[in-house]
């Protein structure tokens, strides 16, 4: 009888915890659906940045809102040497580059939702071989066991941006025939390549700056236009 008691008692504490969290849970959202604003954690380490989105819609916003989305999510982050160097427009989301005014150098990549405002870091490359911004950028290097990632983060990587090119092209004849690409944008840790058929951007892919690996970005879908700002 005594087990059976304290099982009952168990179980009702544990359902009065879980009513008040999705009591808890259901406040929160109502909030961000009034004011239509949303929490997400930055690129950078311990940054939590407050997106406000778009209304969903039916139809997708346009480039030119996307691109003053993606210059007010730059400036939440407080970092002037931070800027929108180009936004592109896919059919499944939008795509924009984050760079380094001071050194040039790619910061980060980023995606917005084109139904709902919403801004995330683009998986990937940007996530997994980012040595500054990155998951890599964050401490993870140092569970990587023997990673060539170690060190500050820099430029000055194994694979040249020349062997860069050497080695999108090679995957290109063996997957996208007739297929060229366009000069790389140089991240810490990688190179992003837009791919071309045609003349005209079909899509792009990330090559390792360390090991020459090559990621397919697969998930935007059709390119529609572009808007290059730096």
């Amino acid at each position: 009888m005594r087990v059976l008691k304290q099982r009952r008692m168990l179980g009702t504490l544990l359902l009065t915890i879980g009513l008040f969290g999705l009591l808890m849970f259901s406040n929160a959202f109502v909030g961000n659906a009034r004011s239509g604003c949303g929490y997400f954690w930055g690129p950078s380490s311990g940054v939590r940045v407050t997106q406000c989105p778009l209304a969903l819609e039916t139809k997708p916003t346009s480039l030119d809102r996307a691109v003053d989305l993606a210059k007010q999510y730059v400036a939440s982050l407080g970092n002037p040497d931070l800027d929108v160097k180009e936004v592109m427009e896919f059919e499944l989301n939008f795509y924009f580059i984050v760079y380094e005014k001071s050194t040039g150098v790619g910061a980060f990549e980023m995606l917005i939702d084109p139904y709902g405002g919403r801004i995330r870091p683009e998986p990937g490359p940007n996530m997994m071989w980012n040595t500054k911004y990155g998951m890599m950028g964050r401490g993870m290097s140092g569970m990587m066991g023997g990673s060539p990632y170690r060190g500050a983060p820099t430029t000055n990587m194994p694979v040249t941006v020349e062997q860069a090119e050497k080695i999108a092209a090679e995957f290109l004849e063996s997957y996208f025939s007739g297929a060229t690409i366009e000069d790389p944008d140089t991240f810490y840790g990688y190179y992003t390549i837009h791919v071309l058929k045609e003349g005209k951007v079909y899509g792009m892919l990330s090559v390792n700056g360390y090991t020459g690996q090559v990621w397919y970005h697969d998930w935007h879908g059709t390119f529609v236009a572009m808007k290059e700002l730096h």
